[in-house]
């Protein structure tokens, strides 16, 4: 079993093969006696291709592997081996196990290590290494292992995202083996065969459109993708190899030192900055326009110890594909940064990589759609065999007993029935984009009908991108301070508080613009200072020079803080000295900054009230510290607390730069609290009631302070005014300490409806095993909001979600949302951009109103989906039952019949009923998920039972009435008294071999494309999740025209009609008696269709019309829920301890006990 890596797509188990001669001579018999189908079978299959041409064998001595996905969806992947040389007789000696992904190997001792790469070099003494390719990555086997520096190049290979566009032959091949495809082929030979000429040449045409299409698209995207990529993939830079020289940028292998130019770059690698200090622009990645500080690695203390962790070092790491803005930098010295990954290893490749190589969709309507056509299938084969023993009863020709029974399966299985399900969700897409909803997963559109669940993030979706500043309050001697409005007042402007409010930040210019955190940029202005950023000349008049300066405004400070030292010292420039960037995971961030001609330098500290304050001295912090913080955090303002300390004079900057956060941020004297006022966005209210009034469950999200987003989720709605809060308080195990979770109340404990999160403890960890802690199923499913969590915690919480089956929807900025929006089963994000990598769904609009749109396409979508699919199964039933009438008397439908009816009827309703658009409401329930539900069964049963029984009843009638007889071309049934009298036997007519021309033929023909059109107007359901029909005028309109001009030539006949149909005349009357049949038929179906689209209810049951069975199969009384979140709802609902006691609850590290501790 292969275990998860960063530079791998997916787990996956791995065996080995070699090649067996007579199982291929096996193959090859058998594939020439199935005319080739078998090796198409064996392609479809690959699992079964390598099996049945290969033994098994150790992975050491394989030629080709099999490979299978360990996720749910069980894929299958054959990968050839191949050999390639190598100078050395062990290549693989020094190579760093670290720094590649060591794969245990299945069934063998060795491994296969994941490294990316290819041969560039000549051997000097050549050894044979093995190797395979999967998904744009090679894994060689590591079996011998020698000297790494020689072979960097031949391992690694090229740093270049290569994306490879295939020629519009390649892309033909692999489209026309589609088994769609091969099954059409089959179906137009036959056709051929039988003289259908017109028909096969119809469906040859739709299929060259739609191969030409789909062709035209894939290789629009792959040129797309090629050109975004190459865009900035080769460029030149400088390298330190020894000496400073110049290099491609495909030249670039793990270990290289790269020199980031002044005026920035575009970073054709990931790399880990070593030096320097530099800003980037990561919206590629993120979706996030805001440029982000990127610092060098910590070189001393207990960080610079740690390994080097992608995940744990983001913020010292340059990210292949996005911009360095700006480079900050000393005199002399360079900013540099060390390759660590490149070509598809990179974040943009492994990007690139899951857009070449997507994960499958995982929804139920598709995996049921497939076995609903096993079903058709399975009825073919009936047919198939009913029409065998028919013809042989009849002695008919071998030949036409072969295509009559090969004709059955073509018209069962639809040949339509791709394009027409996928024409829904075209249709969906096209209508999104008019609302400024962007999507590059057009399949999970489906998915967004059926989200019950919705996370949010808070700061930028539910409330304002842009916070204001409320006030701020100063401690001094342990007590705080009236609070200010204005930081800029005199009395202000020169404190210690307002030099960290204008130092402590990730400000910069660019351009001569002020950019950077929203947060930062509205703190830094309220200060009324001034930034400035000194020219590379300048850093040459200073030893060191600091790269940023912050001064106070032009204007004095007061006589009467000439003598204050507190302000006395910040009256003169600062310079920032050493930043280190707010860390999510830490929730702070901190800056060491220096007054131009002092000594000794200072520090200070910003960040989340309670971390802050953790890392103060106590005497510092009020005592009233708790209660203000949480009068602020009730009223919905975001507080920030900051920290002072001085530093020993005996720092020298150069010490500064080698320091760990660690030993900088402690004893830290408190300051006092910035209060930001984060207003909720006029949308928000409105949006969360809507979705709560649709039954969709709605989560907050964020990284914030807990008392602070429970109060804007009042104030939008989320919680409301007469509901209780319950807060979980989770801590993390530490220092042998195991996890734990606290319970109290911010009100009186009765009714509490609302569960409330916070702290660090992974969500994960929690809920792992979810049956065996109540209080993890409790955060799970009575949770509202989340607080305090870093971005893998989102993620975590979204995978745990989906766990016990909800479906997923996720909303944010795309900035530190990118994990969940991508896991979620719909992601959207708000961004300015038509289309972002961050989220399935990219949203123009900048508020949620987005996401009722999103849903509510999506579900008219789904049920477009069902709709089109219940038409074509019903056609495909309807012709099938006509032609099985026919064929009872060796007769068939005429080749205009087919064409009249799969063209003029199928293809244009098929089309034009998915135009119905979205219903304006969010009702109280969603559409069903599964085709394979009672409701959707009992509504196609009774429908093919109905259409069976008509048009027995129309052939059975036929027959029995006075003037049938057997017909000839000298038949004339329109004149009954003369056709009784004699016949014209001198009339001269080509005798209809194949037997179209016939009493039941004609009858057959009217009746089933009467029931054609009525299962089509039955099954375009409107309200509640889609516009009436009537809405729909394409629709419409070619009902009404296909009504009236079938109604016209069965009550008006016209010859040449006629003759063009092969339809015979009938007598008035029975055409009248027809018209009364499909009357009939369509009113009961359109009675049985309205009874069953109410739920199936077991009260119900007996009261309905002859469903006891089906309520026993598909509505069983006491049926527990099968989804798992109401499932364990309802094991939870008898819990005595639900509404939990104030107590603290202990995780036992082995997770299968915990303890509760009363406060």
């Amino acid at each position: 079993l292969c275990r998860k890596n960063s530079n791998c797509l997916a787990v996956q188990e791995v065996w080995g093969y070699q090649p067996c001669l007579w199982k291929r001579v096996l193959v090859g018999g058998g594939a020439v006696c199935s005319g080739g189908l078998l090796l198409l079978l064996l392609y479809w299959l690959p699992e079964w291709g390598v099996k049945g041409t290969c033994t098994h064998t150790s992975l050491r001595d394989a030629h080709t592997l099999l490979l299978r996905t360990t996720d749910e969806f069980k894929q299958w992947f054959r990968a050839k081996v191949h050999v390639m040389s190598a100078p050395g007789k062990k290549p693989f000696d020094s190579l760093d196990l670290q720094s590649t992904t060591r794969r245990p190997n299945v069934g063998g001792d060795h491994g296969i290590s994941a490294v990316h790469e290819e041969h560039h070099g000549k051997s000097r003494q050549p050894f044979q290494i093995h190797y395979f390719t999967h998904h744009s990555t090679k894994y060689y086997w590591n079996d011998m292992i020698q000297n790494y520096e020689f072979y960097k190049r031949l391992f690694f290979g090229e740093n270049e995202i290569a994306v490879k566009v295939p020629s519009l032959f390649k892309l033909l091949i692999k489209e026309v083996l589609n088994p769609f495809y091969i099954f059409q082929l089959f179906s137009v030979i036959l056709w051929s065969a039988e003289d259908y000429y017109y028909y096969a040449t119809a469906i040859v045409f739709m299929s060259v459109i739609s191969i030409a299409t789909s062709l035209y698209t894939i290789k629009k995207q792959y040129v797309m993708l090629h050109d975004m990529v190459a865009a900035h993939s080769v460029v030149h830079v400088s390298v330190c190899r020894g000496n400073i020289e110049q290099a491609m940028s495909t030249d670039l292998v793990p270990g290289d030192v790269i020199i980031i130019p002044a005026n920035g770059m575009v970073m054709p690698c990931d790399a880990v900055l070593v030096h320097g200090t530099c800003i980037v622009n990561e919206s590629m990645l993120t979706g996030e326009s805001v440029p982000v500080t990127k610092t060098s690695l910590p070189s001393s203390g207990e960080e610079a110890a740690r390994s080097f962790n992608m995940e744990e070092h983001k913020r010292h790491t340059l990210f292949c594909g996005t911009h360095v803005i700006q480079t900050r930098f000393y005199a002399g010295e360079l900013v540099e940064a060390v390759v660590v990954r490149t070509g598809f290893s990179t974040e943009k490749g492994q990007l690139v990589r899951s857009i070449l190589h997507p994960k499958p969709t995982d929804f139920k309507l598709y995996h049921d759609a497939y076995l609903f056509l096993l079903c058709l299938v399975g009825v073919a084969g009936i047919g198939f065999i009913y029409t065998i023993i028919l013809s042989i009863m009849n002695k008919v020709p071998a030949k036409t007993i072969i295509i009559e029974s090969l004709d059955i399966i073509t018209i069962t299985v639809p040949p339509a029935l791709p394009a027409a399900m996928t024409a829904g969700i075209v249709y969906a897409q096209r209508r999104l984009r008019r609302v400024g909803i962007y999507c590059i997963s057009p399949q999970r559109i489906n998915m967004c009908g059926q989200l019950n669940l919705v996370c949010f993030d808070k700061t930028g979706t539910l409330t304002e991108d842009g916070l204001d500043l409320w006030g701020v309050q100063t401690a001094e001697g342990g007590r705080f301070s009236p609070p200010e409005a204005d930081a800029a007042i005199e009395s202000l402007v020169n404190t210690v508080f307002v030099a960290g409010m204008a130092t402590c930040h990730s400000l910069t210019k660019i351009e001569g613009v002020l950019s950077g955190d929203p947060l930062d940029l509205k703190m830094f202005s309220a200060t009324g200072w001034i930034l400035e950023e000194p020219t590379e000349e300048e850093t040459a008049l200073h030893n060191p020079i600091m790269p940023t300066v912050v001064r106070p405004p032009k204007h004095s400070v007061p006589e009467a803080n000439q003598n204050n030292p507190l302000t006395h010292n910040m009256a003169c420039e600062i310079g920032i000295v050493r930043q280190f960037p707010f860390s999510s995971t830490l929730q702070r961030m901190s800056v060491v900054i220096r007054r131009l001609g002092e000594k000794h330098m200072h520090a200070y500290l910003k960040g989340a009230p309670e971390v802050v304050a953790s890392l103060c001295k106590p005497h510092t912090v009020p005592q009233s510290f708790t209660e203000t913080l949480e009068t602020y955090t009730r009223q919905g303002f975001r507080v920030i607390a900051l920290a002072h300390r001085q530093l020993e004079s005996k720092l020298s900057w150069h010490k500064v730069q080698s320091l760990s956060r660690d030993l900088i941020e402690t004893n830290m004297e408190f300051l006092g609290l910035i209060i930001m006022q984060n207003k909720i966005k006029e949308e928000t209210a409105g949006v969360l009631l809507e979705l709560r009034q649709a039954n969709i469950r709605t989560l907050m999200v964020t990284g914030d302070n807990l008392l602070t987003a429970i109060s804007v989720a009042r104030d939008c709605g989320m919680v409301r005014a007469h509901e209780r809060v319950i807060i979980a308080d989770a801590a993390p195990p530490k220092d042998f300490h195991p996890a734990s979770i606290t319970w109290h109340y911010t009100e009186n404990p009765e009714q509490l409806l609302h569960l409330f999160y916070t702290g660090s403890i992974s969500v994960g960890l929690c809920c792992n095993s979810l049956s065996l802690h109540l209080g993890a199923l409790q955060l799970v499913l009575r949770g509202t909001v989340f607080a305090r969590m870093a971005p893998d915690q989102k993620t975590q919480l979204v995978e745990v979600l989906q766990s016990i089956d909800y479906t997923v929807g996720m909303c944010g900025d795309g900035a530190n949302d990118c994990g969940a929006l991508k896991r979620a089963h719909s992601g959207i994000s708000l961004s300015e951009l038509e289309a972002s990598v961050a989220s399935p769904f990219t949203s123009t609009t900048s508020n949620i109103s987005c996401v009722p749109n999103l849903i509510r396409e999506g579900r008219a979508a789904l049920i477009t989906s069902f709709c089109v699919f219940k038409f074509m199964a019903l056609y495909s039933i309807i012709q099938y039952l006509s032609v099985t009438l026919l064929y009872s008397i060796l007769s068939n439908l005429g080749d205009f019949q087919f064409l009249f009816i799969d063209i003029a009827i199928i293809l244009i309703i098929a089309f034009t009923m998915s135009l119905n658009p979205a219903w304006k409401e969010l009702v109280w329930h969603r559409p069903p998920s599964s085709l394979i539900s009672g409701r959707l069964l009992c509504s196609v049963l009774t429908q093919i039972l109905t259409c069976l029984v008509f048009q027995v009843l129309a052939f059975l009638l036929v027959r029995q009435q006075s003037w049938y007889e057997t017909w000839t071309p000298q038949s004339d049934a329109c004149n009954v008294s003369s056709s009784s009298l004699s016949h014209s036997w001198n009339v001269t007519s080509p005798h209809d071999h194949k037997n179209i021309k016939n009493y039941e033929n004609t009858t057959l023909f009217y009746v089933s494309s009467f029931q054609y059109l009525a299962v089509a107007i039955i099954f375009s359901k409107g309200k509640p999740f889609r516009q009436p029909s009537y809405k729909n005028w394409p629709f419409m309109l070619s009902c009404i025209s296909l009504y009236t001009f079938v109604l016209l030539i069965m009550l008006y006949p016209v010859p040449a009609i006629d003759s063009f149909l092969e339809i015979v005349c009938v007598p008035h009357d029975w055409r009248v008696t027809l018209v009364i049949i499909v009357i009939v038929n369509a009113a009961v179906s359109f009675m049985l269709e309205v009874r069953d689209i109410t739920p199936c209810k077991p009260s119900e049951a007996n009261d309905r019309w002859g469903s006891s069975f089906l309520s026993w199969l598909f509505c069983r009384r006491n049926k527990l829920p099968r989804v798992r979140y109401m499932h364990l709802a309802l094991e939870l609902q008898g819990d005595a301890d639900w509404p939990p006691r104030p107590s603290t609850v202990t995780y036992a590290s082995d997770l299968q006990s915990h303890i509760a501790v009363p406060l």
